[in-house]
């Protein structure tokens, strides 16, 4: 009796968890492109198949079982050496059939969606490059109306509701939106150059139907064609060190019009940006925007106090670093300064020259110098920075 409640018990609980996830499916998210197409009907195609084969089996077996039982007066066949022309016979035979499946039935789907793929170039609209970093990611426009478009996605969940104790109500795409997001036309063919300024990343859109790892010092290849207006969201696919969880992809498949709409109010944004660096910028308005550039990029490693998580994050409140001289005598930055360290990385710090601009850079310096309980009192100018790129 205490057997069958248990599974009772179990039984129930387990229906009750199916309920709770109210994205349980069965089958993959609808497709956006015409390559998770392909790949849902591949893998349909696969199951019908693979199904087709077990219940065959299955039904030969039982078949077997209730047919040849003893109390049906079935006697075992007396055992004696088969031929050499059955042992043959009964051993090609069942090699071609999986031949004829594995590389007929199921070979010819799966080689066209491989070829599919692999064929980033033909007839490519637009060229993408994104490039993964611990723990975000950078797009970068190459070709077409939007050359020149550069920025970096970072993750917009609110750092409480990623603290452990937090019971107030989450966000509705909780760990699954960011400050900017990846904007492509629909129907347009985009090639994208995937990289990785460290460690391996993978850029996975579940609804895109393809994946590609992205190898630091390596240019790796996929593409994507939304055929669908709409938001698609993703995470990076590979485990990728302490904030893996907290990089996800943000993709808005818009019109023709407003993705050029959307071009043009992205340029002028970021030459707003830029003109940035050429003006002088008091301290307080620095460390205004710093803070904002630090909670976004430095906060998940440094920790939103500046007290890291040594050894391999060190604090940068009371750092020699944060704390010490950033130009020598002759006007240049000094090596291993905070200027350099933020330019160019160290060991697991990563060179943010690529991924911030001279603004930004400045002013999370600044930050970082006049708050998180240090309290240096000079001021870096996004002019300085741009001379020291050169």
């Amino acid at each position: 009796m205490q057997v069958f409640r248990k599974i009772g018990l179990g039984v129930s609980a387990m229906l009750v968890s199916f309920s709770a996830f109210a994205d349980y499916s069965w089958n993959f998210p609808t497709p956006a492109t015409p390559m998770a197409l392909d790949t849902l009907h591949v893998h349909n195609k696969f199951m019908l198949i693979s199904m087709a084969i077990f219940v065959s089996v299955l039904a030969i077996m039982i078949y077997s079982i209730f047919a040849h039982r003893k109390s049906k007066g079935f006697k075992a066949v007396a055992d004696k050496a088969p031929s050499t022309a059955v042992e043959i016979f009964w051993t090609l035979i069942p090699f071609a059939i999986l031949l004829l499946i594995d590389f007929v039935i199921m070979g010819i789907p799966a080689y066209h969606s491989v070829i599919m793929m692999e064929n980033t170039r033909e007839k490519a609209d637009m060229v993408i490059k994104i490039t993964g970093s611990q723990w975000r990611w950078q797009y970068e426009y190459l070709d077409g109306d939007a050359k020149g478009i550069k920025f970096v996605s970072n993750l917009s969940t609110p750092k409480e509701q990623t603290d452990k104790g937090f019971d107030g109500k989450k966000d509705e795409h909780y760990l699954l939106e960011v400050d900017n997001h990846l904007i492509l036309p629909v129907g347009k063919k985009v090639r994208i150059l995937m990289t990785s300024t460290d460690v391996l990343h993978n850029w996975w859109v579940p609804q895109f139907g393809s994946s590609r790892v992205a190898v630091p010092g390596f240019l790796r290849e996929t593409w994507v064609q939304v055929e669908k207006e709409g938001t698609y969201r993703g995470q990076c696919k590979e485990l990728c060190g302490k904030g893996h969880g907290y990089m996800p992809i943000v993709v808005d498949a818009v019109p023709a019009e407003e993705y050029k709409t959307w071009v043009a109010t992205k340029k002028d944004e970021l030459a707003k940006a830029s003109a940035g660096a050429d003006k002088e910028w008091t301290k307080d308005d620095l460390i205004a925007n710093g803070k904002g550039v630090y909670e976004k990029n430095c906060a998940v490693c440094h920790q939103v106090t500046g007290a890291g998580l040594p050894p391999a994050f060190p604090a940068l409140t009371g750092s020699k670093i944060a704390n010490g001289s950033i130009f020598g005598a002759d006007g240049k930055y000094l090596k291993d300064s905070h200027l350099d360290r933020v330019l160019n990385g160290k060991n697991v710090m990563p060179s943010w020259k690529a991924l911030l601009n001279d603004t930004e850079i400045a002013s999370v310096i600044t930050y970082e110098r006049n708050a998180l309980g240090n309290s240096v009192g000079d001021v870096l100018q996004p002019s300085q920075v741009k001379a020291a790129r050169q």
